[in-house]
């Protein structure tokens, strides 16, 4: 993202329509996904997707999740639509917008266009700055947590 500022993403192909039950390798991806922060659903948002419907892609994608894991489905998501470059650019935001809505979507939502990078960096930079606020909070908590333990060793001295 910058300098002394980077963060790890782990790509997970393959979460089919089934993985909670064991298609493909739909559980040993599902495991790797309960080590993450933040989830990206990155989906093809063009009219030449393999399924043709993104809306469902999503949900496909959801259902797994919550089928696998009540906390995995919980955790914070992020929406990704990827391929907007194969969209007149008069479309896009309104492509945008109709899938959002499809899908009654109230996280972030980003367009981009992988094959350029266009709407990559605006991501990555979302995506560091939730990471250490994300970090901030964790610290803070931790060590709210151990005052709140010290004050309990102190009453009991």
């Amino acid at each position: 993202v910058g300098p002394l500022k980077s963060f790890v993403m782990a790509d997970i192909p393959g979460l089919i329509e089934g993985a909670a039950d064991g298609a493909g390798l739909g559980v040993q991806f599902l495991r790797h996904l309960s080590r993450t922060r933040l989830l990206l659903h990155l989906v093809d948002a063009s009219p030449y997707s393999d399924s043709g419907d993104p809306v469902r892609d999503v949900e496909v994608i959801f259902g797994e999740l919550a089928r696998y894991s009540a906390e995995l489905a919980g955790r914070e998501r992020w929406l990704v639509l990827n391929k907007l470059d194969l969209l007149p650019l008069e479309e896009r935001a309104a492509r945008v917008a109709a899938i959002t809505t499809a899908l009654d979507w109230t996280g972030p939502a980003f367009g981009i266009t992988a094959l350029n990078g266009e709407g990559t960096e605006v991501l990555m930079s979302a995506v560091m700055e939730r990471l250490e606020e994300r970090r901030r909070a964790e610290a803070t908590a931790s060590a709210t947590a151990e005052a709140g333990a010290d004050d309990v060793r102190q009453e009991d001295a």
